[in-house]
């Protein structure tokens, strides 16, 4: 996108993991398109560091704002809610990229939920739900979720979803994203008229997760150019939809199988203390 374009003028964008990787690249691609875009960062320092890397690749500093919250302790996600919603009367753009690779081993979070769960699934679900207010006062507000073409083979234990029993890190990171995807898909029937979400898998780029799947990833420039391309609010997105890159493809069943989506939700709500969808 070049700094000319202006598609996303006037819009407010929060993009998570803005730090590196595919997040920088699409913080970068937001503000050159003229949004003022909150990078959303782990630490204070990662943060100020990236954003002075997109003001050097050639973002306007006056569009950029900092948002640190560390994903892997949910009480740093309701402080970060708090502070966007007190200081935005709107949000007009969503977008859930930060992710992990799950780890080697084991991991569980002080919360005790394991770690690529919580930071993939449950950190945007309860970020997604406190963020009601200023996503519904936005212009056709759009929440994009980078997900995973994992997903597809994944499924969620629900007698064992911290993996205690038998823990494998692909089930585990295809586990977070086919919770994503179905939360994602579902928010869509709760959103205002006009207000849209969806899932996608931008294609694999050469980062942390990379070797999870097996083969050669390509930079995340042009990754994020798929992302960009959804969250363009002149291009035209089905409500609730899975994209494989800039297709629309049919996602995993579980993620639109009733039982499965329900269970989710409660199991969702009970573990991050939320009430019911209010979108």
């Amino acid at each position: 996108m070049s700094a000319d374009t202006f598609a996303f003028a006037d819009r407010t964008a929060l993009v998570t993991g803005a730090t590196n990787g595919i997040g920088l690249q699409i913080a970068l691609r937001l503000a050159l398109g003229g949004a003022r875009v909150i990078v959303h960062g782990q630490t204070a320092q990662n943060t100020a560091v990236a954003t002075e890397a997109l003001a050097e690749l050639g973002a306007p500093t006056g569009r950029l704002e900092q948002a640190v919250a560390d994903l892997r302790h949910l009480d740093e996600v309701r402080a970060l809610a708090d502070r966007l919603t007190e200081h935005h009367e709107r949000i007009d753009l969503l977008v859930l990229n930060a992710g992990i690779a799950a780890p080697e081993r084991r991991t569980l979070t002080e919360e005790g939920n394991e770690l690529s769960f919580q930071v993939n699934y449950l950190a945007p679900y309860l970020l997604t739900r406190l963020l009601e207010r200023p996503l519904a006062r936005g212009t056709d507000s759009r929440i994009v979720a980078v997900g995973s073409t994992l997903h597809r083979t994944a499924n969620i234990d629900w007698t064992d979803l911290t993996r205690a029993k038998r823990y494998s890190r692909i089930a585990a990171y295809g586990q977070s994203k086919l919770a994503l995807t179905t939360f994602v898909t579902a928010l869509a029937h709760w959103l205002p008229a006009g207000h849209t979400a969806l899932t996608v898998h931008p294609g694999v780029a050469e980062t942390a997760t990379r070797p999870l799947y097996g083969t050669t990833g390509r930079p995340a420039g042009e990754v994020a150019e798929n992302v960009i391309q959804l969250c363009d609010p002149g291009f035209e997105v089905v409500n609730g939809g899975y994209y494989e890159r800039l297709e629309l493809v049919a996602a995993g069943p579980q993620v639109t199988e009733k039982r499965s989506v329900d269970r989710l939700l409660k199991l969702s709500e009970r573990l991050t203390a939320q009430l019911e969808p209010a979108l």
